[in-house]
């Protein structure tokens, strides 16, 4: 059914919806072929199916839902009976169209939001984005593939010494062609977006054997079972005969999987062997990933016996020194807490010091100028909070500091602009300024206090509207004692302890 033809009435008259991402990277699966035989998003008779037997209704083994929800007012509008009122245009992030979905079922599956059910079909040019001339379908990766066995490596993370060798054992041991399937829907498990990633896994691609490499759209669900059992149904309709993966279980899943030993360094001679096969005294342990990081966040060079030169060039590009990245410096506290006198005087430093390019987003500046026509309730203080966020993350990308200072009182908002830095290559320092409620009002420098009190505004945070103390902060500051010199070189201090800054020479 996605190759089916509508007329052209219908889809011009048809709405548009733009999906969540995941949702996004599932419709571009479903479009290629790579989740045969599945031709459009399930509806509940396969999802009712899936739920109890783990198959769809047809009795097809199928190990994840592939699932779309649309708001309200949009399922208002379909009708499954109607031929003209049954297709929605799917569009990507910037209005493009992307695909049409033929609603075939529509149930409710939360407040205001509804399932939808449908075969699709493609539209537009199949897509832009970095990397487009390897975001190659199922049909034309297996006419390029050479006969026989195909290995199948889903490369989620940069190839080093360690993985390589086992890529190439692996490889040798079958005498099989290698396929390079790299994830490209977001960023990876160590945060690298997926553009670095491809950059540092073809960086390594001199120390595997013949390889093809192909970008596939692959998003976690947070099952990790699930989400192996998927990569292996997609890496299956790729041509893959068989997997080096470390989950044993996926022997179910149509394919033969290696699970790979664990490798060690040989001081002797400079190998990598199998860890039981070298005297304790003579080996290197892989590093971990958070060793990895460690180093680069310093500005270490990585050791060459356990990364390739030209994937360490690339991963110190990717995650330069912390002195050298972005970073967000988020403040957040009750009015009156002090935290943008903190912001104000933490910028000015910064700039005294002419190491970084420093952006002030400070909360009643930017409710003026960017956020503008936006009001104080939770949706719209969600709003604001996410605009500072985006704005902020922007800074990082481009590798200034960007000191935030809203009242930010919703975890949510909090949590998505730490996850727009971070999706930003930006680090992100959250200040909690954990003033206490009273010694805020004592101060009320505004009035606000004083006229929520007095039931002249409404939505005060604090008083009639709730402030989520932060879980997690990198740093807690009390104001009631602390003059705004001390609190700022508290700040600083951090920042130069967690190699943000440079230590100020004296």
């Amino acid at each position: 059914m996605n190759g089916s033809v509508l007329p052209e009435d219908v889809l011009r008259d048809a709405p548009s919806f733009t999906p969540r991402p995941y949702e996004l990277a599932d419709l571009e699966l479903l479009l290629s072929g790579a989740y045969t035989p599945l031709t459009g998003f399930l509806g509940r008779a396969d999802l009712t199916s899936l739920a109890r037997t783990g198959r769809l209704a047809g009795g097809m083994p199928w190990p994840v839902p592939v699932t779309l929800e649309v708001p309200g007012e949009l399922a208002q509008t379909l009708d499954p009976a109607d031929p003209r009122r049954r297709t929605v245009v799917l569009t990507d992030p910037e209005g493009a169209p992307v695909a049409a979905i033929e609603v075939t079922d529509v149930w409710q599956t939360g407040v205001n939001r509804f399932g939808v059910g449908g075969p699709v079909r493609r539209m537009g040019d199949g897509g832009h984005g970095p990397f487009q001339r390897l975001r190659r379908t199922p049909e034309e990766v297996t006419a390029l593939l050479p006969p026989g066995r195909v290995l199948g490596v889903i490369a989620d993370r940069p190839l080093h010494r360690p993985q390589l060798a086992q890529i190439a054992h692996a490889a040798r041991t079958l005498a099989a062609h290698l396929l390079i399937l790299i994830p490209v829907s977001g960023p990876g498990p160590d945060g690298l977006p997926p553009e670095s990633l491809v950059r540092s896994v073809f960086a390594a691609r001199d120390r595997m054997p013949p390889a093809t490499v192909v970008a596939v759209p692959l998003l976690t669900r947070g099952d990790e079972m699930r989400d192996a059992l998927l990569r292996a149904r997609v890496a299956q309709a790729y041509g893959v005969t068989h997997v080096l993966s470390t989950v044993e279980t996926l022997s179910g899943a149509g394919l033969r999987v290696l699970v790979p030993r664990e490798l060690a360094y040989d001081n002797r001679d400079g190998q990598w062997r199998w860890r039981d096969d070298i005297p304790p005294r003579n080996r290197r342990l892989a590093m971990t990933p958070a060793e990895i990081d460690d180093l680069l966040d310093r500005g270490f060079p990585l050791p060459e016996w356990h990364t390739p030169p030209a994937v360490a060039k690339e991963l110190a590009h990717i995650r330069p020194p912390r002195r050298h990245r972005g970073l967000v410096v988020f403040f957040t506290g009750l009015s009156g807490s002090g935290k943008s006198t903190i912001a104000r005087n933490l910028a000015d430093a910064m700039r005294e010091n002419g190491e970084r390019t420093i952006t002030l987003l400070d909360g009643d500046v930017v409710r003026r100028e960017l956020t503008a026509g936006l009001g104080f309730s939770k949706a719209d203080r969600d709003r604001n909070v996410r605009r500072i966020g985006w704005v902020a993350a922007e800074v990082g990308r481009h590798r200034g500091m960007a000191v935030c200072c809203p009242i930010a009182p919703y975890e949510a908002a909090r949590a998505a602009a730490r996850r727009m830095a971070m999706e930003a290559g930006a680090g992100f320092v959250l200040v909690h300024v954990a003033t206490p409620l009273e010694v805020c009002e004592r101060r009320d420098r505004k009035g606000l206090y004083a006229r929520a009190r007095a039931g002249q505004l409404r939505g005060m945070t604090g008083i009639d509207d709730p402030y989520e103390v932060p879980v997690n902060p990198e740093l807690t500051i009390d104001t009631t004692t602390m003059t705004v010199p001390e609190a700022v070189d508290v700040v600083l201090n951090h920042l130069v302890e967690n190699g943000w800054v440079e230590p100020k020479l004296t």
